[in-house]
């Protein structure tokens, strides 16, 4: 019968269970992120048993007399608590900039690295790990050079004190790869017994450098700045109905891009610096989060946020246990997320 609307098995007028019930698949969520963090604190090449990971993280807090070995606690406080931290914010933050940015480009092929962030990041540690010694030198030429490119990018797609989403995206394009020939000529230079694996394994991904300082400087600037994006995140979804319904709507699109671009920016420059290069989370996750709730911004991105955390503390638990010697964090993202987004492409539908 023409003109009769059909639904799937679960779904009434079209909407899914987690559509319908967005705050239980948040809940949900928040229960795995937790078990997927209590898991880590227990795996690695020193398995500690789960009875005294409870012991020692409530032996900080509360007067427990001391059971447990020196190694069990070092492990728990000094090595693994500090990477499930860093673990959530870098993914948290790389899930929730490339869901915002999908909102904003209307496009869900694009992640937070679109505008050359990654690439200008990238070129920026490859300098400092050229030039000097020194891992903050590192981390600070990584984050500037990062928000440098993506002031080219922006500076470039200005027409008429306006910023098409199309000239945005070209320029993007063109920024990555200018920053990632750079990058490959500071590898053609660099000593090929010292400086170059350096810059090889930055540029893989890793958190098996990540100390509390880090946490201490760029934690907040990730949090903030993921703490801005849900602050937003209503406004988003004006954006995607287009710049002139926006604009009727009352929304001042220029500024609002302006937000988003910044905030989406320090996040991914700050992981960047904290962990290096990790692909696929901020293209991947998003996908993963409609599948649950649907493109609605409202709920997209909480749940971009506790759906990236959970997966790269659990890439990064793999990444630790499954070999030898550490594997980077970015192989193992490219390998888990080619093949869940070609899934997903396969299962979308033209609505999404």
């Amino acid at each position: 019968m023409t003109g009769t609307a059909t639904t799937e098995p679960g779904q009434v007028d079209g909407r899914g269970w987690g559509e319908r019930h967005p705050g239980t698949v948040l809940v949900l969520l928040l229960a795995v992120l937790g078990i997927v963090a209590f898991a880590a604190l227990m795996l690695g090449r020193y398995i500690i048993q789960p009875e005294t990971v409870v012991a020692v993280i409530l032996s900080s807090v509360l007067p427990i007399e001391e059971t447990w070995s020196s190694t069990a606690a070092s492990a728990v406080v000094n090595v693994r608590i500090p990477r499930i931290i860093a673990g959530l914010l870098v993914g948290a933050g790389l899930a929730i900039s490339g869901a915002s940015f999908q909102g904003m480009f209307r496009n869900p092929l694009v992640s937070s690295q679109i505008l050359g962030v990654a690439a200008g990041a990238g070129f920026g540690a490859a300098i400092g790990i050229l030039l000097f010694d020194s891992l903050v030198v590192v981390q600070i030429l990584s984050f500037a050079f990062g928000l440098l490119a993506v002031g080219m990018a922006y500076g470039l797609s200005r027409v008429r004190s306006s910023t098409p989403i199309l000239m945005l995206v070209l320029s993007g394009i063109v920024i990555a790869s200018l920053f990632s020939a750079l990058t490959s000529m500071v590898k053609y230079v660099a000593d090929p017994m010292n400086k170059m694996p350096a810059i090889v394994f930055w540029l893989l991904g890793s958190l098996n450098h990540v100390s509390t300082p880090d946490l201490l400087v760029l934690g907040p600037i990730i949090a903030v700045s993921v703490l801005g994006l849900l602050a937003v995140r209503w406004r988003i979804n004006v954006l995607t109905m287009g710049d002139e319904e926006a604009r009727a709507l009352g929304v001042n699109t220029e500024r609002l891009k302006v937000i988003i671009i910044l905030l989406a920016t320090i996040i991914t420059a700050a992981a960047v610096c904290m962990s290096g290069i990790i692909g696929w989370i901020g293209l991947v996750i998003p996908h993963m989060g409609r599948m649950l709730v649907g493109p609605d911004n409202r709920y997209l991105l909480p749940v971009s946020v506790l759906l990236g955390g959970a997966f790269l503390i659990a890439v990064d638990t793999v990444a630790r246990t499954a070999a030898p010697a550490e594997i980077p964090i970015g192989i193992l993202t490219a390998i888990i997320g080619a093949p869940i987004f070609a899934l997903l492409l396969r299962r979308n539908n033209p609505g999404w």
